[in-house]
């Protein structure tokens, strides 16, 4: 279901005008074929196994028995991921205004962790009645809290923000089925699970939609140059927003 993330992102940015598709330029149509590619790849490897590639001697016949008394649950947790594609997308595409009226990433990055601590605060005290489950018992536990809170929000958030402020929405958004890749390569070398043909298919097209959208934009953005170098007005709009975006880092430092 994350896998949907950049279409919704690339759809709510379109309809907001803070992404401009050309379909006559060839870096239109790369921009929306390698977000569609990137998201069937990672459908690829989600969804198809194909043949496997390296025997590790594991058991390949686990099956999952799913009853159909859990249909109901099956379809309340396809709306609470459906709720949180929509949710991601349009932090993604509501950054990008926010950040060219206030461009501090770092306070908007605190404000972000903390409002969003708060709101688990308040559900863990409804949904985690065991106090019992409230107190860390190991080290491991410990770690997993801090990488949690250090990396995967403080610092991971504050990076996708940077990155919308300089690129937009959709070139972050693009990134997600990388997770994918990610989540498989890493599951096999560490825990050992199998690595099947549908994998490498999938990868195959992720990093194809994932150049093709980075193409796209590195053509857009020297179109926009070339064009604003022929436009003595746009030249200069240009120059005050370069200074307007160097004053607002050196003052944030």
């Amino acid at each position: 279901m994350q896998n949907s993330v950049p279409a919704i992102t690339f759809i709510m940015a379109c309809a907001l005008r803070l992404e401009h598709i050309d379909l006559v330029r060839k870096h239109g149509v790369a921009k929306v074929l390698g977000t569609l590619v990137s998201i069937g790849g990672a459908t690829v490897i989600t969804l198809y196994r194909g043949f496997p590639i390296f025997d590790q001697g594991l058991n390949m016949q686990k099956e999952e028995v799913v009853g159909s008394d859990n249909s109901h649950s099956l379809t309340l947790g396809w709306l609470y991921l459906m709720g949180h594609c929509l949710s991601w997308a349009g932090w993604m595409v509501l950054q990008a205004p926010v950040l060219k009226q206030y461009p501090a990433k770092l306070t908007l990055t605190s404000f972000t962790c903390f409002f969003g601590l708060i709101q688990f605060l308040v559900i863990a005290l409804f949904v985690e009645t065991d106090l019992n489950n409230w107190i860390i018992v190991s080290w491991e536990e410990l770690f997993t809290i801090l990488y949690a809170g250090i990396i995967a929000s403080g610092l991971v958030v504050y990076l996708q923000t940077w990155c919308i402020y300089k690129s937009g929405p959709v070139f972050v958004a693009v990134f997600q089925p990388l997770q994918t890749l990610l989540v498989a390569a890493m599951a096999f070398l560490i825990l050992g699970d199998q690595l099947y043909s549908g994998g490498i298919v999938g990868a195959v097209f992720i990093m194809l939609g994932l150049y093709l959208v980075l193409w796209g934009k590195n053509e857009e953005r020297k179109l926009a140059l070339e064009e604003s170098q022929q436009d003595p007005e746009s030249l200069t709009k240009h120059l005050l927003e370069a200074q307007h975006k160097k004053s607002n880092s050196e003052s944030e430092v």
